[in-house]
């Protein structure tokens, strides 16, 4: 994977290595190891066999470590396992910025396309939704308006390239999730960034949930993007009875998918391959792209 941002931090395995020792010799005889992940914010290396160390890649990410932490020490009971945080780490001269080491959860992340348990989503969404609703806005929980214009910016640039896309059935996609009836009801308690490398399966089933710094109150349409940027048609059909989308929620998540994905596709499309298969798979699924 190429350097995804222009203000990207250099990190490598020696340098999470001196950080680690420096501030928590006790850990100093576990092998860190590079994890190859999706990730646009962190670099992940495991730290022995059950510990996993994040660093952010930009000051823009930094502030993430802390609101992680929030997010899941404001967790009730969920039928899936999160990411325990272990220990902080404190900015050193080699690294500006906190960093994190979570407990270690096992499982592979889910690939879109494929078979994945869609009554275990459906579950999962509708347990988070019912945990206790206090706390900060969640990261994609606001009116789709607030991304009206960086959506219809990157369906312009995406239109500029050689990407197979068609525009004009982006702009309709986003247009009917505008269009829609906003969210009236009180916030629900979101996740907000439902990636598959955020989602692990252990034999078929959804076994825990990654990556809780975008995670708070907001229209509960935000997490619903799995069902484009994971199922398949059938799933997709599954996942939304399960979690009873009415008219309205379930077009403002089409619009959240659409909108996620033509902006990740331009800025990450010859740096971040698994960002890249996920943004085309999306667009695939709400027709904007031709199948493959």
């Amino acid at each position: 994977m190429g350097r995804m941002h222009a203000d990207e931090h250099a990190i490598d395995t020696a340098l999470v290595r001196r950080l680690v020792d420096g501030r928590f010799p006790g850990w100093a005889d576990r092998p860190v190891t590079p994890l190859a992940s999706g990730g646009t914010v962190n670099a992940v290396y495991r730290l022995g066999v059950d510990l996993t160390v994040r660093l952010p890649l930009t000051a823009g990410g930094a502030s993430d470590i802390a609101k992680e932490r929030r997010a899941l020490s404001a967790l009730g009971e969920l039928p899936v396992a999160v990411p325990p945080v272990v220990a902080v780490g404190e900015p050193a001269e080699e690294y500006p910025w906190p960093w994190a080491v979570h407990g270690w959860l096992d499982g592979s992340p889910a690939l879109e396309g494929r078979d994945a348990p869609a009554h275990d989503l459906a579950e999962f969404v509708l347990a988070l939704r019912a945990n206790r609703a206090d706390g900060p806005p969640a990261y994609r929980g606001k009116s789709l308006s607030t991304v009206d214009t960086a959506t219809r910016r990157a369906i312009d640039e995406l239109s500029r390239t050689d990407e197979p896309f068609d525009a004009a059935a982006a702009l309709a996609v986003w247009a009917e999730a505008l269009a829609a009836p906003p969210w009236t009801a009180p916030p629900c308690r979101l996740h907000a960034d439902l990636m598959p490398s955020n989602l692990l399966l252990r034999d078929g089933r959804l076994s825990g949930v990654l990556d809780w710094a975008t995670a708070g109150l907001g229209d509960p349409a935000a997490d619903l993007i799995p069902a484009w940027n994971l199922l398949t048609a059938s799933g997709r059909e599954i996942f939304r009875d399960a979690v009873e989308a009415d008219e309205a929620t379930w077009a403002r998540g089409r619009g959240r998918a659409l909108s996620m994905a033509v902006i990740q596709l331009p800025y990450y499309r010859h740096t971040n391959p698994v960002i890249s298969a996920n943004a085309r798979y999306v667009l695939t699924e709400l027709g904007c792209r031709p199948a493959p």
